[in-house]
């Protein structure tokens, strides 16, 4: 017999579920094939799709590059630096994306820290593509490197001193034993990271502007959008919306078995 409280949990669970997912029946509901079409034909939406899709690849591949041997460090280190290294990687998570635009803003900045450093060289980061590829990596990285470490963090250490015994270097024995082990975990982070920088707003919009086929991005062209025509609006949230819905769904149909053993000699 159900217990009163089970009864609850099962009530509220059932409410915060139909809370989650009604916006997204509605916003579903909300466009027909002509709308969609007239979106996908808007002037707005190739600049703003494009811009969206090549700068968050940039900031998938730096995030990849940079993140998993830092995810590695993270995972394998004792030492208190690493733990205050973890925390501050992890901050831009829980600070809020206007918070992190302003700081970038007065980082990067014409009379930001660096801002004098760079004008010299005739270098201006704020205002162009390349404060849309920052911003991006400064609120996603830490999605990839977090789980990444949690990935790297399962490996039994056993099997690298094995791997180190039959002859293999630490790289080596990193690029055959570790990576094919967490490949799922890496993968998922990385999808995290690349879902959370095709949606960055707030610190795009204050440190990158937004500026049509320059600076605009996806959820930008939505911002602008809703100023003129909602059903416009709509047509890009759920091309947007769609992508991540497609991305998750990738997520979780990901095998989550380890794969057969590797080969640890040099």
């Amino acid at each position: 017999m159900r217990s009163p409280l089970s009864a609850a949990g099962a009530l509220f669970g059932a409410a915060l579920v139909g809370l989650l997912v009604l916006p997204l029946i509605a916003l579903a509901m909300s466009s027909s094939w002509h709308d969609i079409v007239a979106g996908v034909a808007d002037p707005m939406f190739a600049p703003a799709m494009g811009l969206s899709l090549r700068t968050t690849l940039v900031t998938l591949a730096l995030t990849v590059v940079g993140g998993t041997p830092l995810a590695w460090w993270l995972a394998t280190s004792t030492n208190r630096l690493a733990r205050v290294v973890e925390v501050l990687v992890d901050l831009p998570i829980v600070i809020p994306p206007a918070v992190v635009g302003v700081a970038l803003l007065k980082t990067y900045g014409r009379r930001g820290l660096l801002g004098p450093v760079l004008e010299p060289f005739g270098v201006q980061v704020s205002f162009t593509e390349a404060a849309v590829i920052i911003a991006q990596l400064t609120v996603s990285a830490p999605f990839f490197v977090q789980a990444a470490a949690n990935a790297f963090r399962r490996i039994e250490p056993d099997m690298l001193i094995v791997a180190r015994t039959l002859g293999a270097s630490a790289p080596i024995a990193f690029i055959r034993i570790a990576l094919p082990m967490t490949r799922s975990g890496i993968i998922v982070g990385a999808s995290l990271a690349w879902a959370r920088a095709l949606g960055e707003f707030g610190a795009t919009l204050l440190f990158a502007g937004n500026m049509t086929g320059k600076t605009q991005t996806m959820p930008l062209a939505i911002f602008s959008a809703l100023e003129t025509d909602v059903r416009l609006a709509v047509v890009f949230s759920l091309f947007l919306g769609g992508g991540a819905a497609l991305l998750m769904l990738g997520v979780r149909l990901l095998p989550t078995a380890s794969g057969p053993p590797v080969e640890t000699s040099p």
